[in-house]
């Protein structure tokens, strides 16, 4: 070929995009769930949006040690509340799916855990999604601020588009 590019339809996809893409066709949404009210309203908007555009759900929790100070200063958390906080945020992420999703849309909806800090774990799922939805707290270092810090940093750092969801009560 002469130096030309190849057209459109000369060009196949590769193994590694075919396996990005959601169960229909197109990378999936990624939404961030935490269990409280506003994440829920993010993943309300999120299978919506979903339904529109005929894409799958990554509905993505994480979870991590909660940082504990003694005399001696920081401590490592016991390793036995590895598996309790795994199965808290799995309980939470199956109870914000069963009571925001239809049952008509939970073959849309892949429930993730993870372990890792909040905008991490949502900004390496984000890798390989067409959408990134989060909620907002805004409670960042005031209750007045418009974004918390979770939703700050994944639309400032995101590969894809972010849609910040604001809670019914902002």
């Amino acid at each position: 070929m002469n130096g030309e590019p190849k057209r459109p339809e000369e060009t196949k996809p590769t193994e590694q995009t075919q396996q990005k893409k959601g169960t229909q066709g197109t990378l999936p949404i990624v939404v961030g769930v935490d269990g409280s009210e506003c994440s829920k309203e993010a993943l309300r908007w999120a299978v919506r949006q979903a339904e529109l555009t005929d894409c799958g759900v990554n509905a993505v929790i994480a979870w991590e040690y909660p940082p504990l100070y003694g005399s001696i200063g920081w401590l490592d958390a016991p390793q036995e509340l590895a598996g309790n906080m795994k199965m808290w945020a799995d309980q939470a992420l199956d109870g914000a799916i069963r009571e925001v999703v239809k049952a008509s849309d939970t073959s849309r909806v892949k429930a993730t855990v993870a372990y890792g800090t909040p905008a991490a774990v949502l900004l390496e799922a984000a890798r390989h999604a067409s959408l990134l939805v989060v909620g907002s707290h805004g409670h960042g270092g005031f209750g007045g601020a418009l974004l918390g810090s979770v939703s700050q940093h994944c639309s400032q750092h995101a590969p894809c588009p972010v849609v910040v969801v604001r809670g019914v009560d902002h």
